[in-house]
């Protein structure tokens, strides 16, 4: 019997989100409950959204939350490397053996073309993906295309019918029908490979023998299994997790509560809470505890007690578990030594006062100049974001298009989060002093603070982003017609990058 090895794929795009902590904690029980081994790697085949940044905030918060690994981009192993970006030579070597065997090929396709074949399809009733009865050109073809040059594709070839049956750990046997699954895109333009080739590649090089991850997934798996089929290679077990939901029962997503857990980080909850709590979405104690350490539940864990009701992600339920952990398992010396390592270490502190020396009077005054560093989401009622200058609704409208316009800003710097809100304020015809007032509402809980892009940029992006939509919410905003007329309004933007 091989040996146990998991892994936890992210990919370094955006925030650190707590459904990659979730589905990695639940990878590391698997394996070492079975003695086996937990590998990270990072998935950076996107190179124009993947950044070093990312990848870091990724490593540090998995890290700072408790979860370990014995291979990855940061520790080393035998299978590395661990970041996708340093193994394209790999794929398009995998790649170019199933063209050899017939069983995928070169798509010139054009944009239009496949736009044009989708369209079709949606016509005809039919999935629009990329699905021809004859995909193949000749060989001659192919070769004087290669040799012009042209743009091109490597895409897998699936059957046009019958189904594929996809046996999952916690769900059985799920029938496929092929007609749903796409010929795939397995070797993008440039050379780079998709999730799909580069997922199952990497999973049989590595050894991993259980591939636990979210539920998602499961209409890829078709893919995945025909290719480790093609490749004569055998299949790991395929458990798929149910998905983390907002208490609607929704996807958990950004747009509705916070996600990253660098947030969880900042508004001062412990890791050892966030993590005991992510390992009851979907799991319990035989015994029915709600509080239990990394170790107790590994030497507990069994995946096959996994619920497939989705998970709720309650941060009431949250907030109070982090009580419980903060009144039961801290000293008082404990609580001081972690309140200073969470707001009053040196660099942080150095930081707030910085900004706020030149506001003060007396020593005394620092609680209340500097409160806006040290807090969570202020307290505010709709007429503190009541202005003569702009409606209730123009106030809703700049407070979302802003916090989606600064969920793309990867480079967290002053000028950039300007750069972003000058582009909505502009987009708008809103002056900008009129369009910062309700962020500095918003931010600060006051319209009275420091430079508020300067706090901004302390604060850090999580809890930024965060205080702009609890303003939302405290105006009731957006009901989904206004939700709809925000997003086209935003999608018109144009956020042209910062001039070096």
């Amino acid at each position: 019997m091989k040996p146990v090895r998991t892994r936890i794929a992210p990919s370094p795009t955006g925030d650190p989100h707590v459904g990659t902590a979730y589905i990695a904690l639940f990878n590391q029980c698997f394996a070492k409950q079975h003695g086996g081994q937990f590998i990270l790697r990072i998935e950076d085949t996107d190179q124009q959204r993947s950044t070093v940044a990312a990848e870091a905030a990724i490593l540090r918060a998995l890290r700072w939350i408790g979860l370990t690994w014995d291979e990855g981009p940061d520790v080393g192993g035998d299978c590395g490397p661990y970041r996708q970006s340093e193994r394209a030579h790999i794929y398009q070597q995998y790649a170019q053996q199933l063209v050899d065997k017939g069983l995928a090929f070169y798509c010139f396709r054009t944009p239009e073309e496949l736009n044009a074949i989708r369209e079709a399809r949606k016509t005809e009733g039919l999935t629009p993906g990329f699905k021809l009865p004859d995909p193949e050109l000749a060989p001659e073809t192919v070769q004087a295309r290669l040799a012009a040059g042209d743009p091109h594709v490597i895409r897998m070839k699936v059957p046009m019918s019958g189904t594929c049956l996809v046996k999952d750990r916690l769900r059985g046997v799920v029938e496929i029908p092929w007609a749903q699954v796409d010929m795939q895109i397995l070797l993008k333009s440039d050379g780079l490979p998709t999730y799909h080739l580069a997922n199952v590649v990497d999973d049989h090089l590595m050894g991993i023998t259980h591939v636990i991850r979210g539920e998602e997934w499961i209409n890829s798996t078709p893919k995945h299994q025909l290719l480790y089929e093609y490749f004569g290679w055998e299949a790991p077990e395929f458990c798929h997790m149910p998905l983390l939901r907002n208490p609607d029962k929704s996807k958990l997503s950004k747009r509705k509560n916070p996600t990253s857990i660098l947030f969880y980080q900042r508004m001062g909850y412990l890791p050892q809470a966030l993590l005991n709590y992510l390992g009851m979405m979907g799991w319990s104690f035989p015994d029915g505890r709600d509080k239990f350490t990394l170790e107790e539940m590994i030497a507990e864990f069994d995946v096959d007690r996994v619920s497939l009701g989705g998970p709720v992600f309650d941060q009431d339920k949250l907030r109070w578990l982090n009580g419980r952990y903060i009144r039961e398992n801290l000293s008082a010396a404990d609580f001081a030594q972690t309140l200073k390592e969470w707001a009053f270490n040196e660099p942080y502190v150095n930081a707030v006062l910085e900004q706020i020396q030149s506001r003060v009077e007396l020593l005394s005054d620092v609680a209340d100049k500097g409160r806006l560093f040290f807090m969570g989401l202020p307290e505010l009622t709709p007429d503190d974001l009541a202005m003569s200058a702009l409606s209730s609704e123009q106030v809703g409208e700049l407070l979302q298009l802003s916090a989606w316009a600064l969920e793309s800003v990867a480079d967290w710097t002053k000028e950039n989060v300007y750069h972003a809100l000058n582009c909505i304020a502009q987009a708008l015809d809103i002056r900008m002093k009129v369009f910062m007032t309700p962020i500095f509402v918003a931010i600060a809980g006051s319209s009275v603070a420091p430079p508020i892009m300067d706090a901004m940029v302390t604060l850090g992006p999580d809890l930024s982003r965060a205080r702009l939509r609890h303003a939302l919410k405290v105006l009731a905003m957006p009901s989904k017609k206004q939700a709809k007329a925000w997003q086209k309004c935003f999608e018109t933007i144009d956020f042209n990058p910062v001039s070096a």
